[in-house]
């Protein structure tokens, strides 16, 4: 094929010039068209607030936008088409994302949510292998420091244990009780959908050191842990497999 005789735009092979497809009239009938007319969103903000940007991989600011969308001709919006949104705007990278994006803790929240995880965990186990062993209470109180209550000390979660059982009336070293049962599904069940798998067989491990710390697992600390496997969304034979694991580990 000569050069400049390609399938559109030059002249066939009987001499009569070709179009590329689009480039009559009605194609730039239908280009002018495009340019005047369209559909517009106004956007307004009805809140804000502070998230975890999926964007920018930390949190931010943001604005709750709700938009009204018109038909446009010339740039000028003649006919209401709608609402659209709610939609959430990064204040930094100005990205929108739906709502659902809210439902992700920000880092800070993360934080707290699992610092007052393992505590609760550790009072639990604590509760169920009471009257509490000093080792125990130093294996928890470490687990506790390190999630972040820094000046958690063994005193201090001994007094919580036995305010704890006056506070529900239920003996020392039984098994988990509607109320403690309660309690750690309150702390878990909001926290279990943001971690992986590894994170949360690591607050069950936790919690079997501190079972393990005095010697094997009593019934009471094995429904206990039972109890908090369950809240994190693991099922009991994964909950066995990782106590037994726990168990075979020296300390």
């Amino acid at each position: 094929m000569l050069p400049g005789r390609g399938r559109y735009g030059g002249d066939d092979h009987e001499g009569r010039t070709t179009r590329a497809p689009g480039s009559g009239t009605a194609g730039r009938a239908k280009l002018r068209l495009g340019r005047v007319a369209g559909t517009r969103t106004a956007w307004t903000a009805v809140g804000d607030g502070e998230f975890f940007c999926p964007g920018c991989g930390g949190d931010r600011n943001y604005q709750r936008l709700t938009g009204r969308r018109r038909f446009t001709l010339a740039g000028v919006p003649l006919v209401p088409r709608g609402e659209t949104g709610p939609v959430v705007e990064c204040a930094a990278c100005r990205r929108r994302y739906g709502t659902d994006a809210l439902d992700h803790p920000t880092t800070t929240r993360f934080s707290a949510m699992l610092r007052d995880a393992v505590h609760t965990v550790a009072l639990a186990v604590l509760a169920a292998g009471a009257p509490c062993a000093p080792s125990s209470l130093t294996t928890a109180a470490g687990a506790v420091r390190s999630a972040g209550f820094d000046d958690c000390t063994v005193d201090q979660l001994g007094a919580l244990v036995e305010a704890l059982a006056a506070d529900t009336g239920r003996m020392l070293g039984a098994p988990c009780g509607a109320g403690l049962a309660i309690e750690l599904h309150e702390a878990l069940d909001p926290l279990a959908p943001h971690l992986a798998p590894g994170g949360r067989e690591s607050i069950l491990l936790q919690g079997a050191r501190i079972a393990l710390a005095d010697g094997p697992y009593t019934p009471a600390e094995r429904d206990a842990l039972a109890t908090v496997g369950a809240a994190l969304t693991l099922d009991a034979d994964e909950v066995a497999r990782l106590l037994q694991a726990a168990a075979r580990t020296p300390s």
